[in-house]
Formats: C-alpha cells, structure tokens, sequence
C-alpha cells in the first residue's frame, strides 16, 4: 500500500478530527472533574466542623474538654487523612501537639486556607476557626485538615485514563477510518480494473453507471466522455495515417514507376521532357500534401496571425475569385457576391482559407450553376458563407467535414485532384484569426463558411 494512498489519507484524516474531538471533550471533562475535586476536601473539612462546632462550643469546663479531645483523637484514627489542631494559651485545652509552624498558620487569618507542611507532597486543605472563652476555657484556634494528596492522586488519574483512552480512541478511529475509506473506496477500486482494460485498439468498452455511488457518477460520465473523444480521435488517427500513406503513396508510386520505365532503355529528349513534366506534377502535389500538413502542425501549437491589416472582405473574395478564374471557366460555373464589411485579418491566410473553400465548392458544383458568397455583418464578427446547390449531406458527416481527410464518399473519390486537407486548412486559418467556422446543409444548398471577429480577440 502506498503511503499516499486515498485510504491512508483518509485514516490520518479520521485520527486527526478524533485528535481533536477526544482533545477538547476530554479537557472539557477534566476540567469539570477538576473543579469538584477542588470541591470535595472543602466540603468534607465543613462537614466535620459542623459535627463538632456545637460540642465545642456548649461546655468550657476541663473534664468536657476531656471528652473533646477523644473525639477528636477518634476521628484521626478512623480517616488518616484528618488532622486536628487546637492552639490555647492554656496547654490544658490545646490538641495534637502544634508546633510552631502549625502555631504561626493558626495565628493567621481565619476560614479556609492551603497549609504546606515540610515533609509532605502535597499541601493540607484547612479551616481555621476561633472559639471564645467560656467558663474555665480560653479562647481557642480550632484547626481542621484535611490531606489532598488522595483527592490529586485521583485527579491525575483521572488524567492518565483520559489521555489514554483518547489514545486508545484515536487508534480505533485510524483504523475503522482505514477500513471505512477502503470499503468506501471499492468502487473507485472496481472503475480502475475496469479503465486499466480499457487500451488501444479496445477502446469502445465504457464505464459502467450502476452501481455506483452518486459522487462517482459524474466523474464516470466525464471519463465516458473523454473515452469517446480519445477513441474518436484514436479512429481518426488511424484514418489519418491510412490517408497520409495514401496520399504519399500514389504520387511517390507515380515517379517511381515512370522514372523506371524511362530508365529501361534510351529516350528521346522530348520524352525525358515529357516524363520530367510529369514527375515534377507529382512533386508539386507531394510538396502541397506536405506544406499543408506542416501547416496543420504549426496551427496545432497555438499560432496566431500578427500582420493584421483592416480590408474589404468583398475585395479579398474579388481577388481570390481572379486567381481561380480559369478553373471557374472550365467547371463552367458563376459566382455571385453579396454584402462587403471591413475586419482585420491576415491577407494571406484569409485568401488561403477563401481558395480552399471556393475550390471545394467548385467540386461539387454542376455546369451551368451558381456559387453564392454572402458577407454578413452580425454584432460582433462577420460570417463569409460559401454556398453551392447539391445534393444534401447527411447530418452525422457535418460536425466532421472539417477534419483533416474526412471525405463523406469512403472511397476516395477524386483523391487526385483533392487530398482532404482544403477544409481542415479553413478551419485552423480561422482559429488563427480567433473565429470559427461551420457548416450548413438544406434545401439544396451546402454552405462552409468563416466567423470572423470585428475586432481581434472578440
């Protein structure tokens, strides 16, 4: 087990609040103890004067005295923890042989007074009380004591046994925290078996939701969610990788089966031209795959454009439509642009994410048809919408049409002229500019487009 385990936490957790609790109920018992202990000693030396301050008091003659004095030595004998002195000017009425130390306390101030004897621990709870003369008897300093050290004996062991049954309770409470925690504890135990199963390429098990404890739920449908994302991004990457090989592959088979054939026996320069001509096509398309994946990557870190310049929209759109105006004339298709708004943006990038969406909806665009570009202003960005009529996409393939090499049709279709990265390249251009993007399917018409923010940041 180690030693930062949840359990053991929880038990040390669990032995400091009984730390604490034992510690303020058992101050709290022993200071109650303690104040009636303090009580006692007082309260029985009260006792005993009660008892004898009438004998005293009703005869003053010696042969009463005389009885006085075997009570008072009968009481001794019986609790040895009481002691009597009497001090007299006449020894004949005096009791338990005070000495000078006893003769200066009974001279001092009368009631209940702590008395400290050399010799004992422990100091002596006493009542000094005066009697005054009466028929042959003198005044009289009545002392009554009473000894402390049973009454401190069993305070500290009243002290001891608390301690030590705090001791003895906060080990209990560790280890039934302990055992509590690991009870508590054995779902979380069962979810983790369960999520160590859970490893490439068996990522499409989840966590179950019962029965679980209600705290454990959330967590559970999180990490449920989060599988499904990784196992979501886990199938992409294996498309991604098949794609990429793909895409690598035929241009890489190209160059290498064409070089080959004119390699096999001499050619005329016109065909070195000719194969060269083509090699260098191939090139090209394997220098675009390989830009717009470095592209990708560097989009991935969190670049943002810096060159930002306040344009005309309609102006970009105007530009870009310039560049692609001989593959507008040969798929034979017309644009139409409506609205224009100013927004700062990075010319080379936006004509980028422009060409790749125009592009793609001249792909799927038929002769004759047109292509509509709408400049919206909203409160706070702009949205360039790319519209082109065709047939309707199914709604589960539109939150993806933006991935890297996501194609509806499985196969492949016209992979030459388009290696799935257009849309994925828009996407990432308008992050860079702190926008979105989207998609929209419906009555014929299929529009991609940009949100732009008016101002960077917004």
């Amino acid at each position: 087990m180690k030693a930062d385990s949840i359990a053991l936490r929880l038990s040390a957790m669990f032995a400091v609040v009984a730390l604490l609790v034992f510690t303020l109920i058992g101050w709290a018992l022993y200071l109650q103890v303690d104040k009636g202990l303090g009580l006692l000693p007082e309260a029985e030396v009260d006792a005993r004067y009660s008892v004898l301050e009438s004998a005293v008091n009703r005869f003053g003659t010696p042969e009463h005295w005389v009885k006085i004095n075997a009570k008072l030595k009968l009481l001794s004998e019986e609790d040895k923890r009481l002691h009597f002195w009497v001090v007299s000017d006449n020894p004949t009425y005096e009791f338990g042989n005070p000495d000078a130390e006893i003769r200066a306390f009974a001279n001092g101030p009368l009631g209940m007074r702590d008395l400290r004897l050399s010799g004992h621990q422990f100091p002596f709870k006493v009542l000094v009380s005066q009697f005054a003369a009466k028929d042959q008897r003198p005044p009289l300093r009545f002392l009554i004591a009473i000894d402390t050290e049973t009454f401190w004996q069993t305070q500290h062991s009243l002290l001891i046994a608390l301690i030590s049954l705090a001791a003895v309770g906060i080990a209990l409470a560790s280890l039934l925290g302990y055992w509590v925690a690991r009870i508590g504890l054995r779902p979380l135990t069962s979810l983790s078996l369960e999520a160590q199963k859970l490893a490439p390429p068996r990522l499409s098990g989840r966590l179950q939701l019962s029965p679980l404890p209600p705290e454990l739920n959330q967590f559970v449908t999180s990490f449920n969610s989060t599988l499904e994302r990784v196992e979501q991004a886990y199938s992409r990457l294996e498309s991604f990788n098949a794609d990429v090989a793909h895409e690598l592959r035929s241009p890489l088979t190209n160059l290498i089966g064409q070089t080959q054939v004119a390699l096999t026996r001499g050619r005329s320069a016109e065909h070195y031209f000719e194969v060269l001509q083509s090699n260098l096509e191939e090139l090209e398309r394997l220098r675009s795959i390989i830009n717009d994946m470095l592209f990708l990557a560097s989009a991935d870190q969190g670049s943002k454009v810096t060159e930002l310049t306040c344009a005309s929209l309609a102006q970009e759109v105007a530009t870009t439509l310039d560049y692609l105006d001989f593959i507008l004339e040969d798929a034979q298709v017309q644009v139409q642009v409506n609205g224009d708004a100013s927004v700062p943006i990075e010319k080379a990038h936006l004509r980028r994410a422009l060409i790749n969406l125009l592009h793609n909806a001249v792909q799927h665009t038929g002769p004759g048809q047109v292509i509509q570009v709408d400049i919206v202003e909203h409160l706070d960005h702009v949205s360039i919408e790319v519209a082109n009529p065709g047939n309707e996409i199914p709604q589960e393939h539109l939150p993806k049409l933006f991935e890297r090499f996501y194609r509806v049709d499985a196969s492949r279709s016209n992979s030459g002229a388009n290696h799935g990265l257009g849309l994925a390249i828009v996407k990432a251009i308008a992050l860079m500019h702190g926008g979105t993007v989207f998609v929209r399917s419906q009555a014929g018409q299929n529009t991609f487009g940009i949100n732009l923010p008016l101002t960077l940041g917004t």
